[in-house]
């Protein structure tokens, strides 16, 4: 097999994504292997990998399928050669600033949500600290009331 090329197992190591989620995102057509082995295997390629690590990164701040594909499409069309038009270029630049603006709104969503767990979680270790007979753990039965 060509050194450029591997197979789903190492993609899936490389990325941390299950063979069933890189699957699916082919299903949905994110990322399409670029070649298939004679036995008929996937076969993916940096690029691919790179793609799929886009995927990956944008899944967690919730955007969806179709934000995914656009973006990727845009990214592709940036990378094209030749380069794309001025004012297609622009467009493009523009489209994936809107990107930008969307995921670092999400990224403080999550640091505020981040923020609120990490409070909740030092009140329950306060009052487990605070609760009588600290010399032994609350059982589940002690706890439901």
């Amino acid at each position: 097999m060509d050194d450029a090329h591997m197979q789903i197992g190492e993609v899936a190591a490389r990325t941390e994504l299950s063979l069933r989620t890189i699957r699916h995102y082919e299903e949905v057509g994110l990322v399409i292997p670029s070649a298939r082995s004679q036995g008929g295997f996937r076969l993916y390629t940096e690029t691919d990998v790179t793609r799929l690590m886009v995927i990956r990164r944008m899944k967690p701040l919730g955007f969806t399928l179709d934000e995914m594909r656009d973006l990727l499409d845009i990214t592709d069309s940036l990378d094209a050669a030749p380069p794309a038009e001025s004012t297609e270029r622009e467009a493009l630049l523009q489209r994936m600033g809107t990107y930008e603006q969307a995921a670092a709104r999400k990224i403080e969503d999550l640091r505020t949500q981040l923020t609120r767990a990490e409070d909740f979680a030092a009140t329950l270790r306060s009052r487990l600290r605070k609760a009588p007979g600290e010399d032994t753990a609350p059982s589940t039965a002690s706890a439901r009331t």
